[in-house]
């Protein structure tokens, strides 16, 4: 086989991956829109479609696991092409945890259906939501164009996230020391809101997978991150 035929499989193959990679991004995009419209409407129906939806972006990260371990082991990729493949998986990976994160809100939704608002943290939620669902676009979009740049910029929006959970997270305590009744509500708001900011730093980490592709090192620079809950007492 020569080595010209090699390589255009290779290149067949590694846009097939690609391509199911694009398709778990929508579901994953898609995944975090609902539960957060589920959150916000106290939806149980449209909770349980995201829940059940995640089993066809867990689907595809196995497909996606298969194949890219058929490219290593029938195409013997360089070093260059290599790395191509295993983004791939990292990148799968972070999906698919960004999905797990959507149907946990799901599930908690269910508990909060019959549970009144709580100040503005619906509102909030969905805004942090929001701006993860549009960083996950771009990041994915940067992937697609290996664009360091727009990588580098979902990595700094990051820093957002971060400061709107810090700040849900401090208004939420405020409600439970005023009202007892509110605790467990506003944990599972919390929870929620740990889990849209857990989302971000997913997002971040497929931002810097098209760094390393691009550049072919790691952002030299530690991330920058605004989650100062722990430092509360």
């Amino acid at each position: 086989m020569s080595e010209q035929h090699i390589a255009s499989a290779f290149d067949r193959d590694l846009e097939t991956v690609q391509a199911h990679i694009m398709k778990m991004g929508g579901l994953v995009e898609a995944a975090i829109s609902g539960a957060a419209n589920s959150l916000a409407a106290r939806d149980e129906e449209l909770a349980l479609q995201v829940r059940q939806g995640d089993k066809a972006i867990d689907a595809l990260e196995d497909l996606i696991n298969e194949e890219a371990a058929r490219v290593i082991a029938l195409r013997a990729p360089t070093a260059g092409d290599l790395r191509l493949v295993l983004s791939v998986l990292k990148v799968s990976a972070n999906l698919e945890r960004i999905g797990d994160y959507s149907k946990n809100i799901a599930k908690r939704t269910t508990v909060l259906v019959d549970s009144g608002q709580i100040g503005s943290s619906t509102t909030a939620l969905r805004r942090m939501a929001r701006e993860v669902e549009i960083m996950l676009r771009d990041a994915l979009d940067a992937y697609t164009q290996r664009d360091e740049e727009l990588a580098q910029d979902v990595i700094d929006r990051d820093l957002e996230v971060d400061q709107m959970y810090n700040g849900l997270f401090r208004e939420l305590l405020t409600f439970m020391a005023e009202d007892p009744r509110n605790i467990t509500a506003c944990m599972h708001l919390h929870f929620i809101a740990k889990n849209i900011e857990r989302m971000g730093d997913h997002v971040t980490a497929i931002a810097e997978q098209v760094i390393y592709l691009v550049t072919g090192e790691r952002p030299n620079d530690a991330r920058a991150k605004a989650d100062t809950t722990s430092q509360i007492v």
